[in-house]
């Protein structure tokens, strides 16, 4: 009975009680564009920070992964708070610049999904080069070209997969150029 009222109870106390507290630190960094959320399984802090944009998520798997007791979300929550409290103070004490701990907690863009006309050519992910694409393109018509008994279909779909997948990587490449 003991464990079930304790597993009733919240580790760390009221969400509201967290809540201010983040809205404190994140005062001391000087940041006013930052969100959360929490649930019954985790919770996530986002922010932006000199144009970033971070966020740190936490949950009760990823404590019993490493031994820590957690039963709410918002225990998940109380952490996160914690933790950028710390930074804080470290930051404060010019230990190091909060931009330094986070660099490395930028939010990502999502992987692309790999083109078709890529995989037509039998490329599992998006190849470095033009080259590339066109060394597959002459290994493969080679021997699916009609005339030395390939499929006609298969060719003409190889031939639109080389030239769209080309077409792709000189585009993005002339992107990167501008970016420059």
């Amino acid at each position: 009975m003991a464990n079930v009222e304790r597993l009733r109870r919240k580790q760390y106390g009221e969400a509201a009680l967290w809540e201010a507290k983040l809205h404190r630190v994140m005062e001391r960094f000087a940041i006013s564009e930052y969100n959360w959320n929490y649930d019954r399984w985790g919770a996530w802090v986002s922010f932006r920070y000199k144009g970033q944009l971070y966020r740190f998520d936490h949950t009760v798997d990823k404590g019993r992964a490493r031994g820590i007791s957690l039963h709410f979300g918002t225990d998940c929550f109380a952490q996160i708070v914690l933790s950028l409290e710390d930074l804080v103070k470290m930051a404060e004490r010019g230990v190091y610049d909060l931009e330094t701990w986070v660099a490395g907690m930028r939010v990502l863009p999502q992987a692309l999904e790999t083109p078709a006309f890529f995989k037509a050519l039998g490329f599992p992910e998006i190849p470095a080069n033009v080259e590339d694409v066109k060394a597959r393109y002459r290994s493969l018509a080679s021997t699916m070209h009609p005339d030395a008994g390939g499929d006609e279909t298969v060719f003409k779909t190889i031939t639109a997969a080389a030239e769209q997948a080309t077409n792709y990587l000189a585009e993005r490449e002339a992107n990167r150029e501008k970016e420059k």
